[in-house]
């Protein structure tokens, strides 16, 4: 049976003291497990680096204490708990047992739950600050109970997750910070699609950005470059222009129209006799930022898009190792062909490697082309630049085609040339728009 108190005597006075000291401690601690629980890892780490002065030296108050988030949520439920639990036994010792109910529900409701919540998820991160200094003393005292139990929870729910987000969702997300989605965002129209341009660039693949090998303009290596073939360069307005041998489809290298400057039409000089840079191939299904990431060694701005093709050759009769099992990529263009360079490496020169390390002859058709792990996917990496940097100054002639009159090389027969991708194709997709230059101007005034 509780003890009553009368009105105006000091045991009650301590007891209205008591009573709304635990109104406020429990709002407290429910307002907190509302406003540091819903403070993932990830955005306090944002806000430490990049929020504003104020975010920052919120954020880093708060970052140690939500760490280990499952001892966080223990210690805070169990003082709340242990208030909420505690004050129907003072309120039982002044008023009726029903109104000792009635009046801790109402003041558990709506100054423990409703407005301490409301506040906290609105200022979470200015009021968990503050009381970042109190939370680590309540978890020090709650620390023998709260422990066993926060590493239950670890074993049995893992850790929470860190809440990054997938590229699909980064995408909306960045949707949503343009100023055109009504938001409040800060991101321009221009802004936003570059960075979902960005985001697509890896899932994209070379087939998705090339210009069709029909509708790619090129020159005969074997041509005279007189007045007509000039005057069709100038009005293509190319600085690079794919060179073929035989037909179209053999592109095996690529000329650079500001080599034509010192060459006077009137010589009809023939294509072979200007400097012929290698051009590299690289699969139909290679991803963009792979490609991007090698143009960006400087080696060549353009590519040959080169799928796959079912034609078969015929294999020699003595040949016995080989009838079990066909020939891979780089076996067959490692075989000698009728068509090679002068320099007898017709390998080296019919499959450009933008790299000078040359892979392995067992290597795959995807190995001997753009070598992924060789890209400089570690973005601001400056060793990585260096070393580019080393590599295209090594040798200034290494990508020169060498050629020989009597002997030009061929496409290999397992590979069948399906397009031409540059660096401008590359830098559209990641644009999300077409690039006009000056040529494509005139074309459409």
């Amino acid at each position: 049976m509780a003890v009553e108190y009368t009105c105006c005597e000091s045991q009650f006075f301590i007891h209205i003291v008591i009573i709304v000291f635990l109104v406020v401690f429990a709002g407290m601690m429910s307002g907190l497990t509302l406003g540091l629980m819903s403070l993932s890892l990830v955005d306090l780490e944002v806000l430490a680096k990049s929020g504003t002065p104020s975010d920052r030296k919120n954020a880093a108050k708060i970052l140690p204490v939500v760490q280990n988030q499952h001892l966080l949520l223990c210690t805070l439920l169990i003082c709340n708990a242990a208030a909420m639990e505690a004050l129907p036994i003072f309120l039982d010792s002044l008023i009726t047992a029903w109104g000792a109910i009635l009046i801790s529900v109402t003041l558990i409701l709506l100054f423990g739950e409703i407005i301490p919540q409301s506040v906290c998820s609105r200022y979470g991160l200015a009021i968990g600050a503050t009381m970042a200094p109190f939370v680590r003393v309540l978890g020090w005292i709650c620390f023998p109970i709260a422990y066993p139990i926060s590493k239950l929870l670890d074993y049995l729910l893992g850790h929470r997750n860190s809440g990054l987000f997938r590229r699909a969702e980064l995408k909306t997300l960045v949707h949503f910070h343009g100023n055109q989605a009504g938001k409040g965002g800060e991101l321009t129209n221009d802004e936003t699609t570059i960075i979902a341009g960005a985001l697509e660039l890896h899932e994209k693949r070379a087939g998705d950005a090339m210009t069709p090998i029909s509708e790619a303009f090129s020159i005969d290596i074997c041509g005279k470059l007189d007045r007509n073939l000039t005057n069709l360069i100038l009005e293509k307005g190319h600085s690079r222009i794919p060179v073929y041998y035989e037909q179209p489809t053999n592109i095996i290298g690529l000329l650079l129209v500001k080599n034509l400057l010192t060459i006077h039409p009137q010589d009809e000089m023939l294509v072979k006799n200007v400097t012929i840079r290698r051009i590299p191939r690289v699969p139909y299904t290679m991803r963009l930022d792979d490609i991007l990431n090698e143009f960006q060694k400087g080696h060549s701005h353009m590519a040959v898009v080169v799928r796959e093709c079912n034609k078969k050759t015929d294999q020699p009769a003595s040949n016995s190792q080989k009838t079990d099992q066909p020939a891979s990529n780089s076996q067959k263009m490692d075989q000698p062909a009728s068509n090679s360079l002068a320099d007898n490496s017709a390998q080296d020169d019919v499959r450009v490697d933008i790299d000078d390390e040359r892979p392995p002859p067992e290597k795959s058709l995807k190995s001997r082309s753009f070598q992924k792990g060789k890209s400089l996917s570690n973005g601001g990496n400056t060793s990585s630049r260096r070393n580019r940097s080393r590599r295209g100054s090594k040798d200034l002639y290494a990508d020169i085609l060498r050629i020989d009159e009597n002997d030009l090389p061929n496409i290999p027969d397992d590979e069948e040339v399906v397009g031409i991708i540059t660096m401008e194709d590359v830098i559209e997709e990641l644009l999300q728009e077409e690039i006009f230059d000056e040529t494509d101007h005139a074309k459409h005034l």
